[in-house]
């Protein structure tokens, strides 16, 4: 396990033996193969620092996942979900951080922009939500049309056009939404779900936004694992 500078703060060194010991069992579970490869799990970890603002954590992370593993095209899923979720300042930070940590990393040639044909948009939120669209969704189909011909684009690039698997790629957008407390975690939880994910790897890739956002991170999802019948604790 690579050492944490947090393990080096004198004042907790000897004040919290408990935080630091707690600190270091969550960071064994991040930094481990498990239900989830350790490479993609430092990818999570940095783009969880990169939602937080983070970026010498991010820096970190993402340096270990390349000891790890984490191919360049790996790292541009991060690169592609910061874009949709957190913007424009945030993506280039990440691809500041992606050029800066991998070595001789092919780009491919530019490719054409595609556009959503009439109609494309709602059908891929309907069959997205089959609960039915979201309020705020209706809203910008409603105002802006071409805006929410905009955000189909993006979640297709983040979900369907993810250099991830189906499954990682939900997990990557749980993280995030993890790290920022969002109510929308519980939209890529189902997603993460319907794509084969199972709660383990659920739960190990939401602890990976702990480093960055701290353990309420997981309080903002992990009740959405519990099992109905008695609140969550399997007997």
């Amino acid at each position: 396990m690579t050492k944490s500078p947090l393990m080096d703060v004198a004042l907790l060194q000897g004040h919290a033996p408990y935080t630091l010991a707690g600190f270091a069992a969550f960071r064994s579970v991040i930094e481990m193969d498990g239900a989830v490869p350790a490479r993609l799990k430092a990818l999570f970890a940095a783009v969880a620092a990169v939602d937080r603002r983070h970026l010498d954590l991010a820096r970190r992370e993402l340096a270990r996942g390349v000891v790890l593993g984490l191919t360049p095209k790996e790292a541009t899923a991060g690169l592609i979900v910061l874009t949709s979720l957190r913007g424009e300042a945030a993506a280039l930070d990440f691809a500041t951080m992606i050029g800066e940590t991998f070595n001789d990393i092919q780009v491919p040639p530019p490719q054409s922009l595609p556009t959503a044909e009439e109609g494309e948009a709602e059908a891929n939120f309907r069959g997205y939500w089959a609960g039915g669209i979201p309020a705020p969704l209706q809203q910008l189909m409603l105002l802006v049309p071409e805006a929410a011909d905009a955000y189909y684009l993006m979640r297709r690039g983040s979900i369907d056009a993810n250099p991830l698997s189906p499954k990682h790629g939900e997990l990557l957008l749980l993280v995030i939404l993890a790290a920022g407390y969002s109510p929308m975690a519980a939209t890529h939880v189902r997603g993460a779900r319907n794509a084969g994910a199972t709660d383990q790897e659920i739960a190990e890739a939401v602890l990976c936004a702990v480093p960055a956002a701290g353990i309420a991170a997981w309080m903002a999802v992990g009740g959405m694992l519990a099992a109905p019948v008695d609140g969550g604790i399997p007997r």
